[in-house]
């Protein structure tokens, strides 16, 4: 009954908006995702009803323990960064904290999203915009940053005499603005884009499906340029870590160069990049969740969204602490003495 009273609504729209392109994509999107989410309820037993809410809660727990335990280990490396002169001074581990800050963030955000989406809670329209976009901002930070630590990595080995005066405490702080200034200048246009829908149209802000970003591509306009945005990005930031990955093999190669210095540099720069496009992939996830959307099983199209949940988004948030807290011998000793409670062993 409530899809039949959406798309009534929707029909109307369509017939108050004065360009045909934005009822098209409108009615498109919303039936692909309907088509997605709708089920035979008039011949479900009372078994199979136990039996599905018993395998969403399993589901379910299993996809947030893994994330509430880097949550866990993640505010603990951000509190280690910020424990020590040593680190609060270094440019790379500056680095390194506002990456580790906006992936939890965005874990804390993507989760909340989820157990909203699992027990069915529907905002309204502007509750989960503002959930998505601070989710969008955080997710986009992530292979930005990459970007300027791979940078960093390749003037540290290729210009080991003059690091010092380029990559400074100040020089790393206006990088980190740029950074944000950038993510939230994308978020500021979607909004934008997002403000031109005409709400008032509509006989209620609250949503009739679970909150998600792709929910938020009411206009034909923002489908456009978020993909725009997210090639502009992945094609920018591949090429500039590639880059810096080949420019540190060949000067592995100098007999001027420190080999173990290049060696560890190149190793860090392979993770980086392996991390950089799993953190891309996070942003095309709105395009493969609507290409997915045209599944008719619902539990199939569920499952499949939820692997990719983990995969694309909880993941990519948990290889910083790995990387750095498991290879980096300064901070590695100091992670795991505040990890054990501080026991004397680990000091």
């Amino acid at each position: 009954m409530s899809h039949c009273f959406s798309n009534r609504n929707q029909r109307k729209l369509c017939s108050d908006t004065s360009t045909g392109d934005k009822c098209i994509f409108r009615v498109k999107f919303s039936s692909k995702m309907s088509y997605g989410n709708q089920t035979q309820t008039l011949n479900i037993t009372a078994e199979q009803q136990y039996v599905g809410l018993l395998e969403r809660v399993v589901f379910s727990t299993l996809i947030g323990m893994p994330c509430c335990l880097f949550l866990f280990i993640n505010g603990i490396m951000l509190f280690t960064l910020r424990s020590k002169a040593a680190f609060r001074e270094t440019c790379r581990y500056i680095l390194l904290y506002n990456l580790l800050f906006s992936d939890t963030v965005l874990l804390a955000l993507s989760q909340l999203m989820y157990i909203m989406a699992v027990c069915r809670i529907l905002p309204t329209y502007p509750v989960c915009g503002v959930l998505t976009m601070l989710n969008r901002l955080t997710n986009e930070i992530s292979p930005l940053t990459l970007v300027v630590m791979c940078m960093e990595r390749y003037v540290a080995v290729c210009y080991p005499l003059r690091h010092a005066t380029i990559i400074t405490v100040r020089n790393t702080a206006v990088a980190i603005i740029v950074v944000w200034a950038f993510s939230s200048l994308n978020v500021l246009i979607q909004v934008i884009l997002l403000l031109k829908f005409p709400f008032e149209k509509l006989p209620s802000l609250q949503m009739t499906d679970i909150c998600a970003y792709v929910a938020m591509f009411l206009m034909p306009m923002s489908d456009i340029y978020d993909k725009a945005y997210t090639g502009f990005v992945f094609v920018s930031a591949g090429v500039t870590v590639t880059c810096s990955y080949i420019g540190v093999m060949v000067a592995a190669r100098s007999a001027s160069t420190d080999k173990a210095s290049a060696h560890k540099a190149r190793n860090t720069l392979l993770l980086h990049l392996v991390q950089l496009g799993l953190s891309l992939l996070s942003t095309m996830h709105s395009s493969i969740i609507i290409s997915l959307s045209t599944i008719p099983q619902r539990i199939l199209f569920v499952h499949i969204r939820s692997t990719f949940y983990v995969f694309i988004y909880i993941l990519p948030r948990c290889l910083s602490s790995l990387i750095y807290g498991l290879r980096d011998q300064t901070v590695r000793p100091v992670l795991m003495y505040y990890l054990c409670c501080r026991l004397p062993k680990f000091q």
